[in-house]
């Protein structure tokens, strides 16, 4: 398995491209992405499950009842989202696909993000139809992955190849997230395509089974958005055999599913409004995969430890207090707990106690950009990962006036 360029172009028969249209009041800014297949694919999504959810979720999931897409579009800088007109709007975005790419309406993936409740007007994406059919390419990964992003700083891409039964495949995807992070059964936006053969039905399977270890464990301020979604669409042109059960091909291709989802989880968190830092939290010795999930994310969720992350202060108390309240099957007097980065590791807690160590070495660990939260509860055999971000004074600052 190798990581390679072009992002959601990587795959066969992929092309994207990216406009500014209108929607934003900043024209050096991207706004309309529309991503293509040159052959119908097999499909797979996942969708928040905030009760307040897009219309574009709504209308997604009716175009992929079928288990079949071609096309994705989405818009950046103003949620389709609790608008009167909402379905009305996406249900427009997908015929206007249509009528520019000759793919059936029914085939298209749409999705939405930026402010919520505002009105969208249809007019700017009507317009702007022909410019984006005509910047659509096999290099328009880039100007695809701008086109979705809102208070990201960073495009979040990547791509792999991998071989089934001696046939190469490719597997490729963007994302966005920046602040609204906590998901619960998908995340953000995030689109992956795929030219390896596989039915919707394992595609789903595969899909669902990896954002319980990758998406859902990733935190940047505990708010669910209205907006999250994750597609995948797989156009088999590669031209292996179709994996139609769990056997060796479908392991295979779950270990490249999971290469690029753990990269875009990494890519959203270090990328949290206001971060300075990625937090990655890493949990063993549970009694039960529950348990070490439920650690590893309270932690990470821990707005005083994120603080404290924000100052370098290696305040080892208040991951114990995480833990304390966000399990219940855990021997605290077992519990250790280190900190790690590119400047070495520093051991701050053993069997549920402080133990000595040096502040100057651990203020030094913790300047880096990069923070492994290390804890073993030394209660079982189970280990789960998450991720997150710092918590600074920037946060506050993009949050406080992000409307208006």
């Amino acid at each position: 398995m190798n990581i390679i360029e072009g992002g959601v172009c990587a795959p066969k028969g992929f092309k994207a491209g990216g406009i500014h249209c209108g929607i934003r009041k900043n024209r050096t800014k991207r706004d309309l992405a529309l991503i293509i297949s040159e052959k119908k694919a097999t499909a797979a999504a996942t969708y928040t499950t905030n009760l307040v959810k897009g219309a574009p979720l709504t209308v997604t999931k009716a175009n992929i009842a079928d288990g079949f897409a071609q096309a994705v579009i989405c818009n950046s800088g103003n949620a389709n989202t609790c608008n009167a007109n909402g379905i009305e709007i996406a249900e427009e975005m997908c015929n206007l696909v249509s009528e520019a790419t000759g793919i059936d309406a029914k085939d298209v993936v749409v999705a939405s993000t930026g402010v919520i409740g505002e009105p969208l007007s249809i007019e700017p994406i009507k317009s702007g139809m022909a410019e984006l059919f005509e910047s659509v390419s096999s290099d328009g990964n880039l100007a695809a992955a701008e086109a979705i992003m809102t208070t990201d700083t960073k495009v979040k891409s990547i791509a792999v190849s991998f071989e089934i039964d001696g046939v190469e495949c490719k597997i490729g995807g963007i994302a966005k997230g920046s602040g609204m992070i906590h998901p619960n059964m998908a995340t953000m936006l995030v689109f992956i395509t795929t030219d390896c053969a596989i039915s919707s039905e394992m595609l789903s399977k595969a899909l669902s089974s990896d954002i319980t270890e990758t998406f859902n464990m990733i935190s940047v301020d505990g708010d669910t958005s209205t907006n999250d979604m994750v597609t995948v669409l797989a156009n088999g042109m590669a031209g292996n055999a179709e994996i139609t059960a769990e056997n060796e091909a479908f392991s295979t291709f779950m270990k490249a599913l999971n290469t690029v989802t753990v990269h875009l989880c990494r890519s959203i968190a270090a990328d949290g409004e206001g971060a300075t830092k990625l937090l990655e939290c890493k949990v063993e010795g549970a009694q039960s995969l529950s348990t070490a999930k439920a650690a590893a994310k309270a932690v990470i969720c821990s707005s005083l430890l994120k603080a404290a992350m924000f100052g370098a202060d290696a305040n080892w108390g208040r991951v114990l207090c995480a833990i304390g309240y966000g399990t219940t099957d855990v021997d605290v007097e077992k519990v250790d707990v280190s900190f790690k980065s590119s400047k070495g590791q520093v051991d701050v807690c053993k069997s549920g106690a402080g133990i000595p160590f040096s502040e100057e070495k651990a203020k030094e660990i913790l300047l880096e950009d990069e923070i492994e939260i290390l804890i073993n509860l030394n209660n079982g055999e189970y280990f789960s990962t998450a991720w997150g971000c710092d918590l600074t004074y920037d946060y506050v600052k993009i949050n406080g006036d992000y409307r208006t």
